[in-house]
């Protein structure tokens, strides 16, 4: 690879690959590289494959040399979250448990769509255990660090997808997000995430979290590579049984259209609270390029929020059930407390959390006849320090690690579409949610993706990187 050509976006990778002005190989050898020099400050791997990826990528070389194209993400390195199947590793999902596994014999879906659009595998990424943490902080791999302060952390639970990207170590990843965890650590790291609308990409061979509130999305540098990478890897899944049936709707060819006849509003109301001046403005400064000043309260946010909670510990709960009778003392004690509680919540609660979710997103799709963005706060502050155990949200000390979500929540409780767009603020970067209607992707990533023209969002280079 070209010296100084590192933190070439994945697109500017394919298109060198595919006019063979950089083989295949060469991208793949500079992107393990780069894992060797700085992950071991980053923390961001758990498995790196390169054997399988060196193999992928030659045989990338022999089709283009064959004078076929391999796809949109010729020879383009990206890692996954370890909650998704790889093929011959065992799906840890972040726990200490899961390394028992028997290894997976198939990649899961998205791996396969991935690499069926000609991108490589090469790794696997840290994560929270079993996907319930906010920090990025893991009791069995240690916790990803930030690549803009190492001393911070990623966010979670797909922190090393984060740090990966954020960092440069990879130009794409993926991740997975119940309760914020791709829009967090894009927030943290300065990266842009998208969260598709629930149902639109499948989650076959991936481990769950919580069925019912399960996403999985790529992280990336530029809108333009996380436009290719959601490309790739839509379609319907009969293997996943939330998979929307809908046929793949390409968004990359509609970046670069018009934003100015769209609705854009401000999250008005809880989305204005709890929220540190830095926060504050990264939305103000989107509001002030997108020329809105609109306000719209969504209603009960906060109880939606709080229904995520129930929902999110019970069904945690129910699928761990097994382990935590089993193997109690090999969970990370904040998770097993946490499941354990969520294991003696009464049904009635479900019950009612259940039934206000369906009011809930009616009164979201409501508001979307009549909006076609919302922006909103993706965190409350920049990247906690590592091991930060408090924050003074609105003059009260509250857990940093229950409240970093506070501002997803209510988003994906009812799955809406969701692009995390990184404002370049000092000294750390921090995000904002642009949400759209459930399967309006398209919107939200051109406003994205008009942002970045502007400059008012950008992933910003860590220093030492």
């Amino acid at each position: 690879m070209q010296a100084g050509s590192d933190w070439l976006p994945a697109s500017e990778i394919a298109q060198a690959v595919v006019s063979r002005k950089m083989s295949a190989l060469a991208a793949v050898d500079a992107a393990l590289a780069r894992i060797a020099r700085h992950d071991p400050v980053l923390n961001s791997f758990t498995d790196v494959v390169a054997h399988r990826a060196r193999a992928r990528a030659r045989a990338i070389d022999a089709e283009i040399a064959a004078g076929k194209n391999p796809g949109p993400l010729a020879g383009v390195p990206f890692a996954v979250k370890n909650l998704f199947d790889v093929q011959g590793l065992p799906t840890r999902a972040g726990s200490k448990i899961n390394r028992d596994l028997a290894p997976a014999p198939r990649d899961a879906a998205l791996v396969e769509r991935m690499e069926a659009a000609g991108a490589v595998l090469v790794g696997a990424l840290n994560m929270g255990e079993y996907a319930y943490d906010f920090t990025g902080e893991n009791v069995h791999d240690g916790p990803s660090r930030n690549p803009h302060d190492t001393t911070r952390m990623t966010g979670g639970s797909s922190g090393g997808s984060g740090a990966a990207v954020g960092g440069g170590l990879v130009p794409l990843a993926l991740g997975s997000d119940t309760n914020g965890s791709i829009r967090v650590p894009s927030s943290f790291c300065g990266i842009f995430g998208l969260k598709p609308t629930y149902g639109r990409l499948s989650r076959a061979r991936s481990f769950p979290f919580v069925a019912s509130l399960d996403h999985v999305g790529p992280f990336a540098r530029s809108v333009d590579d996380l436009a290719l990478a959601y490309d790739a890897m839509q379609g319907p899944d009969a293997d996943d049984a939330a998979c929307a049936t809908r046929p793949a709707e390409p968004v990359s060819a509609l970046l670069a259209q018009d934003v100015g006849g769209l609705r854009i509003a401000i999250a008005g109301g809880y989305f204005q609270n709890n929220v540190f001046p830095e926060a504050k403005e990264a939305v103000a400064r989107v509001a002030k390029a997108l020329g809105t000043t609109r306000v719209i309260e969504i209603p009960e946010a906060g109880r939606a929020r709080a229904a995520a909670y129930v929902i999110t510990t019970v069904e945690g709960a129910s699928l761990h059930l097994d382990r935590l009778r089993k193997r109690p003392n090999d969970f990370d004690p904040a998770v097993r407390d946490r499941l354990i509680a969520g294991a003696m919540i009464p049904a009635p609660f479900v019950d009612r959390a259940q039934k206000f979710r369906r009011w809930y997103r009616a009164q979201v799709l409501e508001i979307f006849k009549n909006v076609d963005v919302l922006i909103a706060p993706a965190t409350p502050c920049i990247a906690p320090k590592l091991g930060q155990q408090t924050f003074v949200l609105d003059g009260v000390e509250l857990p940093v690690r229950a409240n970093i979500g506070i501002h997803t929540q209510p988003i994906s409780f009812v799955g809406l579409p969701v692009v995390a767009a990184p404002v370049p603020l000092e000294p750390m970067p921090i995000g904002v949610q642009i949400i759209a209607a459930p399967w309006r992707e398209d919107i939200a990533l051109r406003v994205a993706y008009a942002l970045e023209r502007m400059g008012v969002v950008a992933a910003p280079r860590p220093k030492g990187f």
